[in-house]
């Protein structure tokens, strides 16, 4: 633990943090929290009019034994991916809640505001800005007892591309990875980089759980890689566009 001495060299302002080497994330400003308030009441709205088939081939909800996980989903689905986890996440197995990884960019930003909207705690980083800060306080989190949301492929892709990220997490908190999909009849894909999926109202959603990874504290750089390409392969195999 820092005693007060090494507390107070700490720069508290994000000007000072800059000057210190410290990347500090956009904030969301204010028309960014107004349309995350917006988006927020559309999401809700639309996703009350949804109806649900879940499909859980591996048997992860029906377990009771199951505790704190790092949850997989790729990033055109991030639409519902928070009115789904707590439907059918959190209710089936008790944690203190939910923290997802978010690009420190100024996109990010309003993402961030959204996710606190839903009652999901942000984390800002990706693999190319404040990638080993965020890893820190994802770390911290699930020391907490939250779970940890990732999309493998964001925030820039390639489209359903696992990068290394989410092996690297797994592998120092020692949390069981769950990916997670879910395909819409009736939807909104847009041209964008990951193909964004916005759900349209009445539609039916189909919810997979797949198969639970578990990255050992102890591998082998291949033996990482061959789970990684695992972990893309089954990501792949429960999403359907």
């Amino acid at each position: 633990m820092a005693d007060e001495n090494s507390i107070s060299e700490i720069p508290a302002s994000p000007e000072k943090l800059k000057k210190a080497g410290v990347i500090v994330p956009h904030s969301p400003t204010w028309y960014q929290r107004f349309a995350a308030w917006l988006l927020w009441v559309l999401l809700n709205s639309v996703a009350a009019t949804l109806r649900y088939r879940v499909r859980d081939p591996h048997g992860f909800m029906a377990r009771k034994d199951f505790g704190q996980a790092i949850y997989c989903i790729w990033h055109n689905r991030l639409a519902l991916c928070m009115k789904i986890y707590f439907a059918f996440g959190i209710k089936r197995h008790q944690t203190a809640g939910l923290t997802g990884l978010v690009s420190a960019s100024r996109d990010g930003a309003f993402l961030s505001a959204v996710l606190k909207r839903f009652g999901v705690q942000p984390v800002r980083g990706s693999s190319s800005r404040r990638g080993a800060q965020a890893l820190l306080e994802l770390m911290t989190w699930a020391e907490r007892g939250y779970d940890l949301a990732i999309t493998p492929d964001g925030p820039r892709g390639p489209r359903y591309i696992v990068q290394d990220g989410a092996m690297s997490l797994a592998q120092i908190t020692g949390l069981p990875v769950v990916p997670v999909s879910y395909f819409l009849k009736w939807k909104i894909q847009l041209k964008s980089w990951d193909g964004f999926q916005i759900p349209l109202p009445f539609s039916v959603g189909e919810v997979t759980a797949g198969k639970v990874f578990h990255v050992p504290r102890e591998i082998s750089d291949s033996a990482r890689e061959e789970l990684r390409q695992q972990l893309e392969t089954e990501l792949r195999a429960i999403s359907r566009d």
